[in-house]
């Protein structure tokens, strides 16, 4: 009997038909796609779903037997997994959300944003704009 050199790998499926793309492209190149999707999102305002970190969520987390949803970061989860067998950091989730929310949006809106909007005429900003002010009750 052999003994475990490292942890095991034990990946989940994804719940959806397909990942955007094919699988041994996503395991070689996610990092790369989430790095390039956080730098048009947060430096150019152009938000798609193809990489978003969130998609990816809404995607890959299990529910319990309770039905709740559990972290992808938990152990055993797909990211924790993975990312544990490679030997590789996991600290996307001390930013972002671990598990599918009921909103996309975070709830600090700043100036930086709404100048961005408004230089760029951007109307998907300003309406994500709407919602959260709405949101969060202002005017």
């Amino acid at each position: 009997m052999a003994d475990s050199v490292g942890p095991e790998l034990k990946i989940n499926r994804a719940n959806g038909d397909k990942c955007v793309l094919p699988a041994d492209e996503m395991r070689k190149d996610h990092m790369k796609h989430l790095k390039h999707q956080r730098d048009e999102t947060m430096h150019d305002g152009i938000r798609t779903k193809q990489f978003s970190l969130k998609e990816c969520i809404n995607c890959h987390a299990n529910k319990d037997e309770a039905d709740k949803y559990i972290p992808v970061n938990a152990p055993g989860e797909f990211c924790q997994s993975c990312h544990a067998y490679t030997s590789v950091k996991l600290d996307c989730f001390e930013c972002h959300a671990t598990k599918p929310r009921d909103t996309a949006f975070h709830p600090i809106v700043t100036d930086k944003m709404k100048a961005f909007a408004d230089v760029h005429d951007a109307p998907e900003t300003k309406s994500m704009l709407d919602t959260i002010a709405k949101k969060d009750g202002a005017k």
